[in-house]
């Protein structure tokens, strides 16, 4: 069987793009293939690779890639995913072909303030909240 392939879109491919990518992988890799990508790559968010790695997944190694160089690779996706924060308004990019668009909006972590602590608890929440959303939509969508 063919796995369907997935792409997850922020602005940076940071934070959010990246930890959704690994968790399908995770979670449904049997059945979907994810890639992530950014508008505007930076570099990885180092609180996001920390949670992630508690959990027994390591980004570390991880590149941020562009959208642009996605689209020239030329490479067809099953379904496109943008994860962007709307309450913040933030803008996110969109993606042309014939891939299904779905929307999940997750918190920016680098826009979280307060102690270490305090950031890696509420990236933690981040985390876990979109596993929770990869999870659904592994269950809702046919292989």
């Amino acid at each position: 069987m063919r796995k369907k392939k997935v792409l997850f879109v922020c602005i940076h491919n940071s934070a959010r793009s990246q930890m959704a990518e690994a968790w399908m992988n995770r979670l449904c890799g049997d059945r979907f293939e994810a890639e992530s990508a950014g508008l505007e790559p930076g570099t990885l968010n180092p609180l996001v690779v920390a949670v992630m790695k508690e959990v027994g997944i390591d980004i570390s190694g991880k590149a941020t890639r562009s959208v642009f160089d996605v689209l020239k690779a030329g490479t067809l996706f099953s379904h496109v995913v943008t994860v962007c924060d709307e309450s913040s308004a933030e803008a996110c990019p969109l993606f042309p072909g014939p891939a299904k668009r779905v929307h999940l909006s997750f918190t920016d972590p680098s826009r979280i303030e307060g102690t270490e602590e305090q950031k890696l608890a509420r990236v933690r929440v981040i985390r876990d909240s979109i596993r929770e959303a990869v999870d659904a939509f592994c269950r809702q969508e046919p292989a």
